[in-house]
């Protein structure tokens, strides 16, 4: 339909006592969309993978699918349909494909594990089934705004409750999401969290079609058609929105990699991190709504709240890299988990909020900025949008893929800095329409003051400390160490550390993710040499997780090994850190035997047609977001099932920065699977442990002391027996001393455990409640179920004997086993 044919702008007859009823509609709508956001997130990565592609990919699907649906409505819904009904039926529809993605999900995830490969064409087909789930959805999320905008009038009154209507879309949202994170996921499941978003949906469209009928609509058709000048002068505003929109998202992306250094990667500290800045936004929404009522500038506004942003990033930056770090606060100390959500809110909402008001002021300034008589509400509101959520889709994919893992954070914080300041330079050098004139010497000294000022704020910036990268939450409690390197990459911030007496740590995102001290070499080579010696001839490995790349490299010592594939979702560390400790990796990257594939471990695992005859894990920490899908039972069914038959299979369980209800957790989900599984110590000379290895085979094991020490003592196995020694596993008496237990022997033990599965990832809420707690009685109480494992040893009645005396586990004191802090 040609403009000529179509009415140029809406005029509607509303009652404006019903407008606070509307804004309450859509902090439910705003709620139930954060909800969604949160459970399809979550079903979606685990079908295609969390790497950063992934994710981008999930992002700019979901983001592009709201940009449509806000232009595609003033196009498609012809402006005669009353707006309230509109709004409902975009209500139920929402609440329909909730359902239907709950449920559809799986079929498409098994079309899409039948023909995705690795490469371009893989990252098309991702983007292709995230389309197909989530564009419906989030097309009619996107049109809710637009359509309901129609109720009211581009007069100032009416782009002030526009603004409000925003404003409570963004409060709902807020509530939706720590909702979701803290209390639906972590107490029930995705299930239930959607039935409950479903629920609102309905629950929002019912009052909505109530006042539909209770409210006459009678729109009234504007002639004629806006002078050009007038719709050439918006395209600045339409500029500066979508540089606010990206450089806010990228915000996003960068604090929320520094903060989750400073707080700890839990799905908790996301979940605040997405509340405190969707707060900022609703409460800068709120604001620039009401000056927008009165304002003759709303424009030059729109500048100066982008020049705002300047100062609040600078002022973020100086908080996260220059204080909090060195706050003194021992997350440990904490008598619960709760007071320390209590400061990680604090020191995220003095960082975050600032900025982030200033950029939820934006979105109602810029509709002030364009909004005229005659233009339909609608259409404005759609276009103001579309910019925005453009802006915003750049900024979490260029910040994310390209800025981040090629400049660093620091780099980063001056962009998003350079890109407000551009967007406060197009508004001062393009006057809006709705603005009053203002005059050419204070343009032009405007101009200069915000580009001069942006160019104080990115000088601040300082780097993020290598001690944060290092250390994260613990930082207050580590000094005195040497960094051998430091790097931000593509999914996570990476350390290489030397301590006094030589010992060299790797760090991930503020933790300590392997070591050459004597206890993480015993656990690496445990997960290395433990599963290739309970497999008579193991061929190929599956290492889930590079680390320092000692696990990895303990299968190059093993003759009959032909094939090591290692999943590292960070590029960065095969590359950067493998070097530091070739001598302990046995140089494993430049094996030739080595294939290191760069994706999400499940997502390769959920992919390939290949079995390997040993799959195992190096440490990777539960509590950590993402991490728990590794745990879960659906995943240990995708390991059972590429296993070659007498296939070995290993997981690791921290016992420490953790409570007895998540490692039971841990080893219920795993024996569930595989119920023959044992449990093998990585002990203090005390007998006491701090982590221990899941091992199993879908059969029974039996294991033959005398021949596997023959095999030790081959020439061809000299080199794995020296490892062993070297910390101290000094042949089999030493091996099996690690034993721990079994999994019948430990059902009662296990009988109120929780099982992690992939529709309520139970584990990853359990074990983030947890990460700061230290519990030395874990291992014991596991050890008052142990009874020597007659049926699993065969071979002669001497060396029965011989391990009947050698395996008997001590029983120290608890003390004598103190927290190790990783």
């Amino acid at each position: 339909m040609s403009d000529k044919k179509r009415p140029r702008a809406v005029q509607t007859v509303a009652s404006p006592r019903f407008l606070p009823g509307v804004l309450l509609l859509f902090v439910g709508s705003g709620c139930a969309a954060l909800i969604y956001e949160v459970v399809w997130f979550q079903l979606m990565q685990l079908v295609i993978g969390a790497s950063a592609v992934s994710l981008g990919v999930l992002l700019a699907t979901f983001m592009g699918g709201m940009c449509a649906g806000s232009l595609l409505l003033s196009r498609v819904v012809s402006p005669d349909r009353h707006p309230l009904g509109v709004y409902a039926r975009l209500e139920f529809g929402i609440g329909a494909f909730g359902i239907l993605v709950l449920f559809a999900l799986p079929a498409l995830g098994n079309l899409y594990v039948a023909n995705v490969g690795h490469g371009f064409g893989a990252i098309l087909f991702r983007a292709g089934l995230c389309a197909v789930c989530l564009l419906p959805p989030t097309v009619l999320m996107g049109a809710t705004l637009p359509a309901i905008a129609r109720w009211v009038e581009t007069t100032p009154q009416g782009v002030s409750w526009l603004g409000f209507f925003y404003g409570g879309n963004i409060a709902g949202a807020v509530f939706g999401c720590l909702f979701a994170g803290f209390y639906l996921l972590r107490v029930y499941d995705m299930s239930t969290a959607t039935y409950v978003a479903v629920s609102i949906n309905a629950a929002v469209a019912a009052i909505a079609l109530l006042l539909a009928r209770r409210t006459p609509y009678a729109p009234a058709v504007i002639d004629g058609k806006a002078p050009a000048a007038l719709v050439h002068a918006e395209w600045p505003t339409y500029g500066a929105i979508a540089l606010s929109g990206t450089a806010a998202l990228g915000a996003e992306v960068v604090w929320t990699r520094v903060l989750s250094l400073l707080l700890g990667g839990t799905v908790y500290t996301f979940s605040i991190i997405t509340g405190v800045f969707l707060a900022g936004l609703g409460m800068g929404s709120t604001a620039g709504a009401w000056v927008a009522r009165t304002t003759k500038r709303p424009g030059l506004l729109l500048a100066w709240s982008q020049v705002g942003v300047v100062v609040s990033v600078a002022w973020a930056a100086l908080l996260l890299n220059r204080e909090f770090p060195f706050w003194p606060i021992d997350p440990a100390l904490a008598a619960g988990p709760w007071f320390n959500f209590q400061i990680d809110l604090l020191r995220a909402a003095l960082a975050i909020l600032p900025a982030a008001s200033f950029w939820g002021a934006s979105f109602p300034l810029a509709l002030a900025a364009v909004a005229s008589r005659d233009q339909d509400a609608g259409r404005v509101v759609g276009r103001v949008y579309a910019a925005n959520t453009i802006g915003a889709i750049a900024g979490a994919l260029a910040f994310s893929l390209l800025l981040i893992p090629g400049l660093g954070t620091q780099d980063a914080q001056r962009w998003m800095i350079g890109l407000s300041a551009m967007a406060a330079v197009v508004m001062l050098v393009w006057t809006s329409p709705a603005d009053a004139p203002l005059g050419a010497t204070r343009r032009i000294g405007a101009i200069a003051a915000a580009i001069v000022l942006a160019m104080i704020a990115a000088t601040s910036v300082a780097p993020v400390p290598a001690d944060l990268i290092a250390y994260g939450r613990q930082i207050a409690t580590f000094k005195g160490a040497t960094f051998l390197y430091t790097g931000e990459g593509l999914n996570s911030s990476i350390a290489v550390s030397e301590a006094e007496g030589g010992v060299r740590n790797f760090h991930v995102s503020g933790k300590v993710e392997a070591s050459t001290e004597v206890h993480d070499m015993r656990l690496q080579r445990l997960l290395g040499h433990m599963s290739a010696l309970m497999h008579p001839r193991p061929r190929s490995v599956l290492i889930v997780g590079f680390g320092a790349g000692v696990t990895a490299g303990s299968f190059v010592l093993h003759p009959s090994v032909e094939r090591i594939v290692i999943c590292e979702i960070e590029p960065l560390i095969p590359r950067m850190v493998a070097p530091f400790f070739s001598k302990e990796n046995y140089d494993v990257v430049h094996d030739p035997r080595v294939e290191i594939v760069y994706d999400d471990a499940r997502h390769y695992i959920l992919t390939t047609r290949e079995k390997f005859d040993v799959i195992t894990s190096d440490p990777i920490h539960p509590w950590v977001k993402g991490a728990a899908s590794l745990y879960t039972r659906d995943y240990f069914d995708l390991v059972k099932a590429h296993l070659n038959p007498g296939g070995v299979v290993t997981q690791w369980v921290p016992l420490y920065q953790s409570t007895e209800e998540v490692v039971k957790s841990e080893v219920a989900t795993f024996f569930d699977v595989f119920p023959y599984g044992t449990i093998w110590s990585n002990q203090y000379a005390n007998g006491g442990g701090y982590d221990v290895v899941m091992l199993a085979k879908p059969e029974p094991l039996t294991i033959d002391p005398g021949a596997l020490q023959a095999r030790l003592d081959r020439p061809d196995h000299a080199r794995i027996a020296q490892a062993l020694n070297e910390v101290d596993f000094r042949g089999v008496p030493g091996l099996m001393a690690a034993y721990g237990g079994q999994g019948r022997d430990l059902r009662p033990w296990l009988v109120d455990a929780q099982i992690n599965r992939d529709r309520n990832l139970r584990l990853q809420y359990l074990a983030g409640m947890a990460n700061n707690i230290y519990d030395n009685r874990i291992y014991q109480d596991m050890l008052a179920y142990w009874r020597f494992p007659e049926e699993m040893l065969t071979g002669s009645p001497e060396w029965k004997e011989r391990l009947r005396r050698e395996m008997a586990p001590g029983h120290p004191p608890a003390e004598d086993a103190g927290p190790v802090v990783r």
